[in-house]
């Protein structure tokens, strides 16, 4: 087993769902923390980047290769900066996760980002939307 996967104990229905599908794009890593887990992820573009930042967050729950892709869900974000936009993207994941009947996105497509004037000071607002995984 390489050094960046876990063992997850599958079962023997997880790894036929595993082996029927190519092996996911990871493009993130698992980095050390005292009280939590911090996750790195990147892309080629900063759309990429995010989809690879909710696949991190999902790939810590399990084993997100393993999952059945048999739906398609929609969130939207917004924020002041990018970091608030990220931070609030993660959180309509989790929510989708909790409040869905445990959701688990196995890839990630289409993440649009728009920027909307805000009308204060000529800052603007960042609206992620259109992000099915």
């Amino acid at each position: 087993m390489a050094a960046d996967e876990r063992d997850y104990n599958l079962t023997e229905e997880q790894k036929a769902i595993k082996a029927k599908y190519p092996p996911l794009n990871k493009k993130y890593e698992y980095l050390d923390h005292t009280a939590d887990v911090q996750l790195h992820a990147w892309g080629d573009t900063l759309e990429e980047a995010f989809e690879q930042c909710v696949m991190a967050m999902f790939g810590y729950m399990t084993d997100t290769e393993t999952v059945e892709p048999v739906d398609t869900v929609e969130v939207q974000a917004e924020g002041h900066d990018m970091l608030s936009l990220l931070f609030h993207f993660l959180d309509e994941w989790l929510y989708k996760f909790s409040a869905n009947e445990f959701f688990i996105p196995r890839v990630g497509r289409r993440v649009l980002f728009t920027q909307t004037p805000s009308g204060h000071r000529g800052q603007s607002h960042n609206l992620l939307g259109n992000a099915d995984l």
